[in-house]
């Protein structure tokens, strides 16, 4: 579809249409919900049950908490990716906001005894989420929109 967008502009505005239609209006605070739903909802026994002490080695809880983390994140970055390779760069950037609110809530809440042993995760993928939609977003007015708000509205961090 890529290379059918890029030889004929009728067929990649008819690609991006249906993707609009397909994917729908972004909602920052939508997108925050999941990803709090999601980081809250990791179970700290799943996390006992994937560290210790193993067949081949030791595996370091808190090591495996910031995998299970990052796990957490990614089909969001996935989704993200999608948009900005769609070049809907209004749907990346609200999508890059709700995941960073999302994760902003997480470590600002209750830590959950999972979170307890990734105290440092949500500051350090804020970052990194922060950064990857950064590395494909070429419009510097969004990318001070999107730190104009992060120190507006996150910036107790």
């Amino acid at each position: 579809m890529k290379r059918l967008a890029e030889e004929d502009e009728d067929v990649k505005e008819r690609i991006e249409k249906i993707a609009l239609d397909y994917w729908g209006e972004v909602e920052v605070s939508e997108i925050e919900d999941q990803v709090f739903f999601e980081l809250e909802s990791i179970q700290v026994e799943e996390l006992w049950n994937r560290s210790g002490k193993k067949r081949y080695g030791y595996v370091e809880p808190s090591e495996e908490a910031w995998e299970m983390f990052r796990e957490g994140l990614e089909p969001f970055i996935r989704q993200m990716r999608k948009y900005q390779n769609l070049s809907m760069h209004e749907e990346a950037k609200k999508y890059c906001l709700g995941i960073l609110k999302g994760i902003y809530k997480f470590g600002k809440e209750e830590p959950t005894q999972f979170a307890e042993w990734a105290t440092d995760a949500p500051y350090n993928y804020f970052e990194v989420v922060f950064d990857k939609w950064k590395e494909k977003h070429e419009n510097e007015d969004d990318v001070e929109e999107v730190e104009d708000i992060i120190e507006k509205e996150m910036n107790d961090w």
